[in-house]
């Protein structure tokens, strides 16, 4: 068994099945308490015992394996609910006051077309009634009202989620296209920093008009961009799921990517350098007409403060910091500082 994301065991899923093998999907759709994997958490498992993903870290693999075996026997779906208050508690390991749904199903019909969304990057909505197994791939104009406002709210807060509708309850998981991370400065740090991001899923563009720098060999799998920055991000057009971060410490490269990034809805901008760098950084930005308000936006220096020196630790910084307003966890307010 591996411990795969929800959108690798698909493929793999899909991939089972074109071999000719019958395959089950199970999928957290709601926990409580100490339960280790999220809603969306997927495993895949044949009828010959091949297991792809997770549903709980390990501990209610077996007991979900053996349901799955069934569903494929049968066809039927089931909505398997595991906890303290369940007889095999101890025995699957979610004593410590845990508690999790799983819904385990024969692969969904509407795999195709969702494969096909997620290929063009549009945005969409699996909706699953439980515990029945209806589904619907949203947004579809002949969807019920509710279920269909259900569905934006769901890529709106990117919320993978149960929700109580007036017909019953459905598992509605967001597919929205991955998050981008726009990366100016093609330095030693986004080396490393670029090859963090690929283990948070994140569609990565380093941008440098710097050839030199900006190559395959450094940058290996990842696009790279050699326009400068402000034809750059004039292409990339930031939006509400990009992030920006400028590394260069040159003004020629940094300040027309975050000239750029303030006019547009990045949701994270971070700009490296000493708290004097910025104060002068600061001081260029608003003679370009920014705001107070909009200069705020800037994290800098950029990341975390947990002492950063190497290039992997300023690097981990950046990306702890990216997190904590991804998920809306609470950081120190930033003030904006003035040349003298």
């Amino acid at each position: 068994m591996s411990m795969i994301e929800p959108d690798d065991v698909l493929a793999t899923a899909a991939a089972w099945r074109q071999a000719g093998e019958q395959v089950a999907l199970a999928t957290v759709t709601e926990t409580w308490g100490s339960s280790p994997r999220p809603p969306g958490s997927r495993l895949a498992v044949t009828a010959g015992g091949r297991m792809a993903g997770s549903v709980s870290g390990g501990c209610i693999e077996a007991a979900v394996a053996e349901a799955a075996m069934q569903t494929i026997a049968t066809g039927s779906p089931a909505l398997l609910e595991f906890g303290v208050t369940n007889e095999r508690a101890w025995e699957v390991g979610l004593a410590c006051g845990g508690r999790v749904k799983v819904f385990v199903e024969k692969l969904p019909a509407t795999l195709a077309a969702l494969t096909a969304a997620r290929e063009e990057k549009r945005p969409v909505v699996l909706a699953t009634k439980l515990p029945s197994g209806e589904q619907w791939l949203l947004p579809d104009a002949a969807a019920p009202a509710d279920l269909a406002e259900a569905a934006r709210a769901a890529l709106r807060d990117d919320r993978t989620a149960t929700v109580s509708l007036a017909d019953g309850e459905w598992f509605l998981h967001a597919y929205n296209p991955p998050l981008r991370l726009v990366v100016v400065g093609a330095v030693h740090i986004a080396q490393a920093l670029v090859a963090m991001a690929a283990h948070l899923g994140l569609a990565v563009v380093v941008v440098d008009p710097r050839r030199a720098f900006a190559t395959a060999e450094r940058f290996p799998n990842v696009t790279i961009c050699t326009d400068w920055p402000d034809a750059a991000m004039n292409a990339l057009a930031p939006d509400a799921r990009t992030a920006v971060v400028t590394l260069t410490h040159d003004p020629k490269l940094d300040d027309p990517a975050l000239d750029r990034a303030l006019h547009s809805a990045a949701f994270y901008i971070g700009a490296l350098g000493s708290r004097r760098t910025h104060a002068a950084r600061l001081g260029r930005l608003r003679d370009l007409g920014h705001s107070e308000a909009a200069l705020a936006r800037i994290r800098g220096p950029v990341g975390l403060n947990i002492e950063a020196v190497t290039a992997p630790e300023i690097a981990l910084a950046i990306l702890a910091e990216f997190v904590a307003v991804r998920r809306g966890a609470p950081l120190a307010a930033r003030t904006v500082a003035k040349t003298a």
